[in-house]
C-alpha cells in the first residue's frame, strides 16, 4: 500500500537537514527527520525514525546533489511504500513579493534566481536542491517556503535604510530571516499560550545563525536581521551587526575585495573569529581561555542590547521565547540574558531554567519567559501538504 507522502528539504551552504511526513491524514505525520552535514568534507548523516536513532559516515556527498542522493537513497529503502507527492523547499530569500508559500514553476525559479546575489550563501544551494528533487520527483508538486515571508509586512521603517530611495526600489531593504521558526513558534505559542500570543512578545532564535523578531498580535513588525543574514547578532561565524565604515576600510587599507571580505563576513567571524577557538557554544563554555569568555560576553551583550530596543519596537513586554539549538540548550546563556532584567519586568525562574523547563520565568515575573523548541520542517511540510492538495483539486 502506497502512502502519499512530503518531503521536506533545507539546504543550507554546508548541510541538508530533511523530513518525511505522511500528508495523507488532517495534518502531515513525521515518518523521518535527519540531517546531512559538513558537505564536501567528512559527510555525515543523521536521522531520526520516531524514537530510533541512526547516524553513518558518507562517501558520496562530495556536493549537495550528492548528499541528496543520500537522503532519497535512505527514503527509498526505508520507505518502498512512499509516495511523494510533494516536496517542500526552505528558501531563505522571496524577495519583496512573496509573503505566502508558493509553487514552484520555471517563472518562479528564474526570478528566484535573480536574488541570488542577495543571499550567495544560501540562495543557490536552495536552489540546487529544488532542481535536484525536481529530477528525482518530476510528478511532485515542487514548494518554496520562504524564510523573508514572515516579515513582510513590517512597518516601512523598518523596512527601509536611509539610502536614496531609487535603491529600496531596486530590493536594498531590510528582509529579515529565520521567518520558518518564527511561523512555527508564533503557532506554538498562540497554542499553549494565548493570551501571550496577543500581546508583545520577542523570539530569540539563537544558533549558528541567530536573531530575533517583535512580534505584536503573532505577527513580526521588527527583526535584527536585515538586507543579508549577517546582520544584527553576532553568530557563528557571522559577524552581526557592523559599521559600514569597517568594509570601506578593509577594502581601501587592507586591499580586500568582495570575495575576501564575503569570506571574512559569512565564514571567518561570529563566536569563531572572537574565541579563535570555535563557532560552537558548547566548546566555548568547555573552554577556560580569556578568548572564549570575551566571546560568549560579546554575544549575551548583543542580545541584551537588541532586547531593549525591541521592547521599545513593540512599546513593552509580555513574553520573551527561546528557541534554536543554543535557546532551547545553553542553560547558561539564557540565564545570563535574564539577569538584571527586573527593569523590564523579567525575573528567571533559576530552577525550572536549569531544568530546560517550557516556563522558565518566576512565578511573580511580569514578563514570562519560555523555551519552545523549533521545528522548521513542520512548518514547510504543512505548506507542501496545503498546496500540493490545492494542486490536485485545480488538475482534477
Amino acid at each position: 500500500m502506497t502512502e502519499a507522502c512530503a518531503l521536506t528539504l533545507n539546504a543550507g551552504s554546508s548541510s541538508i537537514k530533511f523530513g518525511l511526513f505522511d500528508i495523507a491524514g488532517a495534518a502531515p505525520a513525521p515518518l523521518m527527520t535527519g540531517l546531512v552535514e559538513n558537505i564536501g568534507g567528512a559527510a555525515r548523516m543523521k536521522a531520526e525514525f520516531g524514537a530510533e536513532k541512526r547516524a553513518q559516515e558518507l562517501s558520496g556527498a562530495a556536493d549537495h546533489p550528492g548528499a541528496l542522493g543520500e537522503i532519497l537513497s535512505l527514503v527509498r529503502t526505508e520507505f518502498p511504500q512512499a509516495r511523494i507527492e510533494a516536496v517542500g523547499h526552505r528558501v531563505v530569500h522571496g524577495g519583496p513579493a512573496h509573503g505566502e508559500p508558493a509553487l514552484l514553476t520555471a517563472t518562479l525559479m528564474a526570478e528566484l534566481a535573480k536574488l541570488e546575489p542577495f543571499a550567495p550563501l544560501h540562495q543557490p544551494h536552495n536552489l540546487a536542491g529544488v532542481r535536484a528533487a525536481m529530477a528525482a520527483f518530476p510528478d511532485a508538486a515542487q514548494i518554496a517556503c520562504f524564510d523573508t515571508a514572515f516579515h513582510r509586512n513590517h512597518p516601512w521603517v523598518n523596512d527601509v535604510f536611509a539610502l536614496p530611495r531609487e535603491f529600496y526600489d531596486k530590493g536594498v531593504r531590510r528582509y529579515g530571516f529565520h521567518g520558518l521558526s518564527y511561523d512555527y513558534v508564533s503557532g506554538e505559542l498562540a497554542r499553549i499560550a494565548p493570551h501571550l500570543h496577543a500581546g508583545r512578545v520577542i523570539v530569540a532564535h539563537l544558533g549558528n545563525g541567530a536573531s530575533m523578531c517583535a512580534l505584536q498580535g503573532g505577527r513580526s513588525v521588527g527583526s535584527t536581521m536585515g538586507f543579508s543574514a549577517l546582520d544584527g547578532l553576532p553568530m557563528g561565524t557571522r559577524c552581526g551587526q557592523l559599521d559600514p565604515g569597517v568594509l570601506l576600510y578593509l577594502m581601501e587599507q587592507e586591499g580586500m575585495d568582495a570575495r575576501a571580505i564575503s569570506d571574512l563576513l559569512y565564514k571567518r567571524s561570529g563566536l569563531l573569529g572572537l574565541s579563535g577557538l570555535s563557532n560552537d557554544m558548547r566548546a566555548l563554555e568547555a573552554s577556560d581561555t580569556p578568548e572564549a569568555a570575551q566571546a560568549i560576553d560579546y554575544f549575551v551583550f548583543r542580545i541584551r542590547r537588541e532586547l531593549g530596543a525591541l521592547a521599545a519596537v513593540l512599546g513593552g513586554l509580555d513574553a520573551l521565547v527561546f528557541c534554536g539549538g543554543i535557546g532551547e540548550n545553553a542553560r547558561r546563556i539564557r540565564e545570563r540574558i535574564c539577569e538584571g532584567m527586573g527593569w523590564i519586568g523579567l525575573e528567571i525562574d533559576h530552577a525550572a531554567n536549569a531544568a530546560n523547563a517550557t516556563v522558565i520565568s518566576a512565578e511573580l515575573s511580569r514578563v514570562r519567559a519560555l523555551v519552545i523548541p523549533t521545528d522548521e520542517e513542520i512548518v514547510i511540510a504543512r505548506a507542501a501538504q496545503r498546496l500540493s492538495a490545492g494542486t490536485r483539486q485545480a488538475a482534477e
